[in-house]
């Protein structure tokens, strides 16, 4: 198995920036944010919550995210039909990457729904674009956004999809106040995290989130958890919903 995207090609981001490289000014200290000089060498040295924010993959490294042994060693298959997507949903891919399930989620979706394809990398939007095309597909928009927004609209989304990204957002905070404020009363935001209690997950410890450090952050949004599945074998699927403000 070829996990080199973990350890190089980290110049751009997923759906955050978070450029690596110690030449990058240090953020200035906040609530939310602390920076420190030692740090994990594939982190940035950026630290929320008591976790330190993992360097993003290029579009270079897009062949991985394609790579055929990706069904067996993840059993991608058995993402998706659990969460009971509907026809004629409204779904958002966050750092949606080559396109790998937003070509599934437009399919489910049908066209009667919409799947907003969302990353910060232009190239990555590109290889999507080249994909609807070859596929005849005509229900994503292509949306890039930047560090802190989805730029999707409000109350306008049923379920947003976050597979092995949000522990890469430069912002954490910033990007998950803008998706509960994209997500409609009763939507759901979906976590797909490889495990950190799991000590064989083949994925370095930056890159891995526990379910705990997911509940953690999501405190104080409108969210509340209802359920955790494990059908996977390296990741969590960690799944809340948007409650109605008080």
């Amino acid at each position: 198995m070829n996990y080199a995207w973990l350890l190089i090609g980290f110049a751009a981001s997923l759906a955050s920036s978070g450029s690596a490289g110690d030449d990058k000014k240090p953020e200035p200290k906040n609530d939310k944010y602390e920076i420190r000089k030692e740090h994990d060498p594939n982190g940035t040295g950026k630290f929320y919550m008591g976790r330190e924010i993992a360097q993003v993959m290029s579009h270079l490294g897009a062949n991985w995210l394609e790579r055929p042994e990706r069904e067996k060693e993840e059993h991608t298959s058995k993402l998706l039909p659990p969460l009971k997507i509907k026809k004629g949903d409204v779904v958002a891919d966050v750092g949606a990457g080559s396109g790998y399930y937003t070509i599934k989620l437009a399919e489910i979706v049908g066209p009667k729904g919409k799947v907003y394809a969302i990353d910060i990398q232009p190239e990555m939007l590109a290889m999507i674009k080249n994909r609807m095309k070859g596929a005849k597909i005509e229900n994503i928009e292509l949306v890039q956004n930047n560090e802190k927004a989805t730029k999707l609209p409000a109350n306008s989304v049923d379920l947003i999809l976050l597979v092995d990204v949000y522990h890469e957002f430069s912002h954490p905070h910033e990007m998950t106040v803008d998706m509960v404020k994209a997500l409609k009363v009763g939507g759901r935001m979906v976590f797909v995290e490889f495990r950190l209690e799991d000590e064989k997950v083949p994925i370095l410890v930056v890159h891995r989130m526990s379910e705990k450090q997911v509940k953690k952050e999501m405190e104080g949004h409108a969210l509340k958890h209802v359920e955790t599945m494990s059908q996977l074998p390296w990741q969590h699927i960690i799944i809340f919903q948007k409650v109605a403000k008080k």
